[in-house]
């Protein structure tokens, strides 16, 4: 977690680690004690939690201590609510247990998110409406995203195709400012690896480089070393997408 920087959290890790290593390997989930269950699935709660916008505006006065902590209380109450019985029909245990907790902690964080956002109280079935009104909104910064980033790596159709090229008659965006515009908004969501990924990956202030080239640049190493500079381009851009307000992106699309 260097991008935070948490007193406390690198004993809190170790802590969590030598509980993890006192869990017996290969038990079936019916087998698991309660506590067992919970201490497993901590680290998911703040997987989850670092999926949440940490600035003032998305979060509040509610730091990334705070939204880990709200996502491991949610695991706790989500695990005395899992049935053993659907758990035990299920073809994929893991999956089922790891969907049924998450949405649960993704719920306490934004309940103690709303909660803590200030003196109004907005009811949560209106917080609800707002968010699925917000969802379409997440469609059009998809959109966007989409068009900057996932085109530039289309290919052009190649001579024997037969699908016509046909020319766009908009007026092009001014793309040095454009550029400009993303990097601050790549700055401001991504980390450091995934920031110089999407740099290097569509030259926004230099040359283009190939996946290998980054791979180099970013001392990634493997055989497979392009496939995780491909892995951290998506991470990037999905990040991006649940990140940005619409209203950032509005005057572009």
């Amino acid at each position: 977690m260097k991008k935070y920087n948490i007193e406390g959290y690198t004993k809190d890790k170790k802590d969590l680690e030598q509980a993890l290593g006192q869990i017996p390997e290969g038990l079936d989930y019916k087998d698991y004690t309660r506590d067992q269950l919970i201490v497993k699935f901590l680290p998911l709660a703040e997987n989850i939690a670092r999926k949440f916008s940490t600035s003032q505006q998305a979060s509040g006065v509610m730091s990334i201590r705070d939204l880990i902590q709200e996502g491991r209380a949610g695991c706790v109450i989500a695990v005395d609510r899992i049935d053993m019985d659907i758990l035990g029909a299920s073809e994929d245990k893991e999956k089922t247990i790891k969907s049924f907790l998450a949405k649960r902690i993704r719920g306490a964080i934004r309940r103690s998110i709303d909660m803590n956002r200030g003196s109004m109280r907005i009811p949560e079935h209106k917080l609800n409406e707002i968010r699925k009104n917000f969802g379409k909104d997440k469609k059009m910064v998809a959109m966007f995203f989409n068009s900057i980033f996932l085109s530039i790596d289309d290919k052009p159709a190649g001579e024997e195709s037969n699908v016509y090229q046909i020319p766009d008659t908009n007026e092009p965006y001014n793309v040095d400012l454009l550029n400009v515009y993303l990097i601050s908004l790549l700055k401001k969501h991504l980390t450091e690896k995934e920031y110089e990924v999407m740099r290097l990956s569509y030259g926004l202030d230099c040359d283009k480089h190939s996946a290998k080239e980054i791979a180099t640049k970013l001392n990634i190493e493997g055989t497979s070393s392009y496939v995780r500079v491909s892995q951290l381009k998506k991470q990037a851009l999905d990040k991006l997408i649940e990140n940005v307000n619409y209203s950032q992106v509005l005057d572009y699309l």
